[in-house]
Parts: structure tokens; C-alpha cells; sequence
């Protein structure tokens, strides 16, 4: 384990990773090994929905108590929903970090979930679902990973759909709680100015309680896969795309080669090869990024772009040949040199916000059972080599392993 954290295991499986940082302000999060993968055929949008239900009511608080415990002291609440994990997640002065300690637990592990409170949520997340799928540049991304993961729990929606979230009660929700909220499936992730122990001491009168039991986790290994090429309709103005294809899992020899290679394509950067040669140069897209996001036992990649349906043929094409010439063309010193740089001082000053850099390496703890030092890391990233990144973009940007997803525009351009 890196000296960069603190860690602890308490009795009962749960682990806690602690960030000592300076100023006042604290994070604090309980991540939970229970994502929308893990949904059984009929449960598809359960995680995000339970995640939406834990804030409805404790056997100690109502909603508004919830609500209201940390914004009460200028703090922040909020969770969110992946495909491997729920994140509950805290921020607050120092002086309140058992306050949010305190909540985060209660509504991890002791909601109530009302039949009342679980009907309303059913009509707020449907408008989440319905809002979804009214904005193309959002829904293209489930409809891709639907086309890379089909007939798998990767490749369908998180937010689940209309039909199945009116088949959700609270049985239904206690079951899926009972199977996949055990302590052992749980990592907290905290920083703030105090040290590990004090943290252990809070923490430890919280979580102790909170009995152990096995779990029961049966998570489908990825399915095979080969390339789809789908168009649909739309009546929005745009024509929205996405090109892509699987990659390389979290922890995998050759994931560092690819984030690298990525970052150079298509990544945060203004300077990366898609903004640089085609929206910059032509000028005929706004948004052209490409992503990817490696997962425990797999990863996705693709290129997201939304232009004139007149132009689409063309930024393709373009888009086509960047892809090309990483495949053919090695990097040569300087360019690799450039490029190693820019990533380790993305991921250096990324560590920069101790609350950032502590939910990623509990992640990491969560589903790899490890946590890489940060100078171990850009060390392996001085160590690559053009011949590294070479055989990555010829493992991943293959014309016939690249599926595409378009939604083609057929409303009324303004384009003369």
C-alpha cells in the first residue's frame, strides 16, 4: 500500500483510506461495489434508483433532515450511480466531518425506503430517462454502449427504463441492498487536515455496528463482441456520432500506453490531434473529443463528434485518417516526449485535489485490491515507448473492430 494514504480495515471488511491534506475543507465518500452491472435481467436501473431512494428517509431522519443536515453548515451532499459502483459522496468544514461521517452511514446503511416517497421517485427519475433521450448528445452514449456491450449488464442504460422502474418496491429494493450493501463491497474515501487515526477513532464508532455477512455477487464476465455499424433517425438538427470500440481493463500492461495515446487523439488537451487538425483547421464540427474508460475486467474507447448532417461524411473520413496514421506511424522523440509529459502533469496536479486523488485510489482498492504510488506511475509512463503506444492503436483503432453509432439529424438547419 502506498505511504501517499493512510489506510485501515475494521472488523467487518470495511475499509477506510484517509488523505491528510491541508485547509479546512474535507471529502468524505462511501463507495459501494454495486453498479448497474450488477442489476439481475429484471433489475435493470435498480442501482441508480436506490442510490435516488437513500436520500427519501432514515429510521432517524426524514428527507428534509437529510437534506438539510449539511447544507445547513455550507457543506455539500450528493451520490451518483456507474457501472461498478455508487458513490455517497460529503464535503464540509472540519469541524463537521463527524456530522457528515455520520450521515453518509445512516443513509448507506439505514434507510427506510417508503412506498410513498419510492412512487415519486419513479415519476422524477422517468423525466430523467425521457430527458435523457431528448438530448442526442447524451442518449448516443448508452445507445454505443448498448452496441459494444449487447446482451450484457455493461451495455444497457443506468438509468434503466420507464417500464422497469415501475416494477421497483421496496421489497424489491431490500433485496437488492441485502445482496450488494455489505460492509466488505464498501471502501470510504476521506482527506481533510486531521490525521489517520483521528479518522479511524470517528469512523470506528460509526461502521463497527454494521454487521459482516458473505456476499453475493455473481457478475457476468464480458460477453464476446464484434463490430456494429447502426444508424437511427432523429428529428434534431445535428447528426451525433460515435465511433469506437473496447479497450484495455484497469490494471492491464498495456491500459498506460493507450490513456497516453488517447490524450494525444482526442483527449482534454487543446492541443490534441482531432481539435487541432480538424475543428480548428476546417472548422466544421464544434464538438470532436474522443474517451476512454477502462473498467475492472474490460474498457471502452471511442471518438464522440455532432456536426451539419452535410458535413458528417467528411469528419469521419478525417477522423478516419488520424486513427490511421496512429496506427502506421510511430511518434517520433520529441512528439513522444511531449506527449509523456502532458499526461504526467494531467495526473500530478489531478492529485493536487485530495479529494479527487483519494476516491480514485479507493476505486482502485475497491475493485483491483491495490492502490499504484504516483511516482511509480509516471515513472511507467517515462518508461513507453512509440512502439508501445504503436501496438495499442493497432490493437484498438482497427477499421474492422471499430462499431459506429449515428444518429442522424433531420430537423431544420439554419446552414446556408
Amino acid at each position: 500500500m502506498t505511504e501517499e494514504f493512510f489506510h485501515h480495515t475494521f472488523s467487518n471488511g470495511i475499509r477506510i483510506l484517509h488523505k491528510q491534506s491541508r485547509g479546512p475543507v474535507c471529502h468524505l465518500a462511501i463507495i459501494i461495489r454495486a453498479g448497474s452491472r450488477d442489476e439481475a435481467e429484471d433489475e435493470q436501473g435498480m442501482a441508480h434508483f436506490v442510490e435516488h431512494c437513500l436520500f427519501k428517509g432514515t429510521k432517524r431522519r426524514k428527507t428534509y433532515h437529510i437534506l438539510s443536515r449539511l447544507d445547513d453548515v455550507g457543506g455539500e451532499l450528493n451520490a451518483y450511480t456507474g457501472k461498478e459502483d455508487t458513490t455517497l459522496y460529503a464535503a464540509v468544514l472540519d469541524k463537521d466531518y463527524r456530522r457528515a461521517a455520520d450521515l453518509l452511514v445512516d443513509i448507506a446503511f439505514h434507510s427506510t425506503f417508503p412506498e410513498k416517497e419510492i412512487r415519486k421517485e419513479q415519476e422524477v427519475i422517468a423525466d430523467e430517462i425521457r430527458s435523457y433521450e431528448d438530448s442526442p448528445s447524451d442518449h448516443i452514449f448508452d445507445l454505443f454502449d448498448e452496441l459494444l456491450f449487447e446482451g450484457h449488464p455493461l451495455g444497457k442504460n443506468i438509468l434503466g427504463t420507464v417500464d422497469s422502474l415501475k416494477t421497483f418496491n421496496r421489497n424489491r429494493i431490500l433485496a437488492f441492498t441485502s445482496r450488494l450493501y455489505r460492509p466488505e463491497q464498501m471502501v470510504v474515501a476521506s482527506s481533510g487536515p486531521m490525521s489517520g487515526n483521528q479518522v479511524v477513532r470517528i469512523w470506528q464508532r460509526l461502521l463497527t455496528q454494521e454487521e459482516s455477512a458473505p456476499s453475493v455477487i455473481h457478475r457476468l464476465a464480458v460477453n464476446s463482441y464484434s463490430a456494429q455499424d447502426r444508424m437511427v433517425t432523429s428529428n434534431h438538427v445535428q447528426t451525433h456520432c460515435v465511433i469506437g470500440n473496447r479497450a484495455y481493463a484497469n490494471g492491464d500492461k498495456k491500459a498506460l500506453a493507450f490513456y497516453v495515446l488517447n490524450n494525444i487523439l482526442g483527449g482534454p488537451t487543446m492541443n490534441n490531434r482531432l481539435n487541432l487538425r480538424i475543428r480548428e483547421r476546417f472548422g466544421m464540427t464544434y464538438n470532436l473529443e474522443s474517451f476512454y474508460t477502462p473498467l475492472s475486467d474490460t474498457g471502452l474507447w471511442g471518438i464522440y463528434l455532432s456536426t451539419e448532417p452535410g458535413y458528417a461524411d467528411r469528419v469521419i473520413k478525417m477522423v478516419e485518417k488520424e486513427l490511421r496514421e496512429l496506427r502506421e506511424k510511430p511518434l517520433g522523440v520529441l512528439q513522444l516526449s511531449r506527449a509523456k509529459s502532458q499526461v504526467q502533469g494531467q495526473i500530478a496536479m489531478a492529485q493536487e485535489n485530495p479529494g479527487s486523488a483519494v476516491g480514485a485510489a479507493a476505486r482502485s482498492w475497491l475493485h483491483r485490491e491495490e492502490i499504484e504510488p504516483l511516482d511509480l506511475v509516471l515513472q511507467r509512463i517515462e518508461a513507453l515507448t512509440s512502439t508501445d503506444l504503436l501496438e495499442a492503436a493497432n490493437e484498438v483503432f482497427l477499421p474492422h473492430q471499430l462499431s459506429r453509432i449515428t444518429l442522424v439529424g433531420q430537423g431544420q438547419s439554419n446552414l446556408q
